[in-house]
């Protein structure tokens, strides 16, 4: 970090650092350390010329090392050496102000603290910030990134160097998990986050590179399900040790009926029994509820740590674990309670999907087929062309048909990351079938079969009101049919589906907001459907009328 005085460079570096997990070397605060006296006492008794040599060493000793973020101090670029290591170690952000910006602080600093900083004790500092400042332009220009601080938090500064250090990444891959052969990757990049979807075969092993890569270290919280751990716990948490994570682990039972208030206080409980720090990181590794779970209380234990995803199901890889979206579910609702919370890392492996009951991977395809019908129209052709293949896990085709259906999820995330508009077209299909998960206490449905009756449902309210021809109709069906999905079912009493799904955090002033097609591949936000509509859809696909 360069940048003038008072620009923030030592405590944007520190928040910086602690956001990664990195350690910070502030290099004026190593010379005073040194010297055993301040800046000023050194410029008065030793001269400019001997505090720039010291500079110049404790840079140089600062560029050797890794995973750290270097406050540099304010002249530390007036020399063409500096500026070259610099840009040889790695991403150069300048923090800038405003010179009345620089003067306030200035003078903020000053109070009860003695004179101005050494080059400002003069009889016109405004000035004097105005020459320094023209003169040092031409060098500031070096960085990669700059952030203009006069206006923003500490926090908020260090949110923009670390978006700028993600995109100087993608220019400067190095041996990034990003580029491995076999890997399909995408990005969700919104407002203040920014983090890798990774999605390949065998990717576990490698797990503990990829968070390196992402710049978190410390300790890693490994959240499972007992199932999922049995298989792939100690594989995982041998990839973090390699990495140099310290590892504690904790699994609980699996099942949607875990995934309430009361586990998440006993992971509380646990984070706090082993004194889990805000640098800390948790590891989500499992499916759709291990994900809602472990990522609400990593969005809500100490007001939020580091998250890393590591999916195991069909639904939790291209659905659940990209977006951010946590919760634990209410008695009364599904997903009730919650809170979005971004990961700094997701990682597929498509592999575990070996594992995978059949019924849980037919579920998983729902949320594929979902992304298709609503925005890729090329995707439900692949999946109709290789459906065979894809359920026999063929590698090369089903990293390719989950990485594109991630990155559909990415790609509207990126662009609505709250669910203020465009991201409620993901919500196809799951006014219905939240309503049945409901009904029937999450007991009966998998996520993907109730959503693919709820899309059934919305295929038929569509045709209805005249917004999707019987074709279009008729092809979702069978698509769904062709990976075993169901369209129908009974046994479900209509008053319950109906209470569950005016609970439905989709309504708005007591209308549902229906998300329906009007082409394959072309999905939109209906809120003027009627109650008989919608009745008469509702007693079809559950065989009732």
């Amino acid at each position: 970090m360069i940048g003038f005085s008072t620009t923030g460079k030592s405590r944007v570096g520190q928040e910086v650092a602690q956001c990664l997990g990195w350690r910070q070397v502030d290099t004026d605060d190593e010379i005073v350390k040194l010297a055993g006296k301040s800046i000023g006492e050194i410029f008065a008794q030793e001269g400019e010329a001997h505090f720039r040599q010291m500079e110049r060493r404790m840079l140089l000793k600062a560029c050797r090392k890794e995973r750290v973020v270097i406050s540099a101090g304010g002249g530390a670029i007036l020399d063409p050496r500096n500026r070259d290591l610099m840009k040889e170690s790695g991403f150069t952000v300048c923090l800038e102000a405003a010179p009345q910006t620089i003067y306030q602080r200035l003078l903020e600093d000053a109070k009860g603290s003695g004179p101005l900083r050494p080059l400002l004790a003069v009889p016109e500092p405004l000035h004097r910030i105005h020459e320094l400042k023209d003169f040092r332009q031409p060098y500031y220009a070096i960085a990669d990134w700059t952030v203009h601080t006069d206006n923003l938090t500490v926090e908020e500064v260090g949110q923009e160097v670390v978006r700028g250090w993600y995109y100087w990444k993608r220019s400067h891959p190095g041996d990034d998990a990003l580029r491995q052969k076999g890997v399909v990757s995408c990005e969700v990049v919104t407002a203040v986050e920014h983090y890798p979807v990774l999605v390949g075969w065998g990717l576990l092993g490698k797990l503990g590179k990829a968070m390196q890569q992402a710049g978190l270290s410390g300790n890693a919280y490994l959240i499972s399900d007992e199932t999922v751990f049995s298989l792939y716990g100690m594989k995982v948490a041998r990839s973090l040790q390699k990495a140099g994570l310290e590892v504690e682990s904790f699994a609980v039972p699996p099942g949607e009926a875990t995934k309430t208030i009361e586990t998440a206080i006993t992971l509380y409980d646990w984070l706090t029994d082993h004194r889990a720090e805000r640098g800390d990181t948790i590891v989500a590794l499992g499916g759709g509820m291990i994900g809602d779970l472990a990522g609400f209380v990593a969005a809500t234990f100490l007001r939020g740590l580091p998250l890393v995803q590591v999916p195991t199901s069909l639904v939790a890889m291209v659905d659940a674990s990209v977006g951010g979206k946590t919760a634990v579910n209410h008695p009364q609702a599904k997903n009730m309670v919650g809170v979005f919370h971004q990961p700094r890392l997701v990682v597929a492996d498509v592999q575990t999907l070996n594992t995978l009951p059949r019924r849980e991977m037919v579920s998983g395809w729902a949320e594929v087929i979902k992304h298709g019908l609503i925005l890729d129209a090329d995707l439900c052709a692949f999946l109709e062309a290789n459906a065979d293949k894809l359920m026999a896990l063929e590698p090369e085709l089903t990293v390719k048909a989950i990485g594109r259906s991630a990155a559909i999820k990415a790609m509207i995330v990126s662009q609505d990351e709250k669910e203020r508009g465009r991201r409620t077209l993901l919500n196809y299909g799951h006014t219905i079938g939240h309503g049945l998960e409901a009904a029937t206490n999450y007991q009966r449905f998998l996520h993907g079969e109730a959503v693919a009756v709820g899309m059934a449902g919305a295929a038929l309210i569509a045709h209805r009101i005249g917004l999707l021809p019987r074709e279009a109709v008729e092809r979702q069906r069978l698509l769904l049919e062709r990976f075993g999905l169901p369209t129908q079912c009974s046994g479900v009493e209509l008053d319950g589906v109906v209470k569950a799904m005016e609970l439905d955090k989709k309504v708005r002033n007591k209308a549902i907001r229906w998300v329906l097609l009007a082409d394959i591949g072309k999905a939109v936000i209906r809120n003027d459907v009627s109650p008989d509509q919608a009745s008469k859809a509702l007693e079809y696909v559950l065989a009732s009328s």
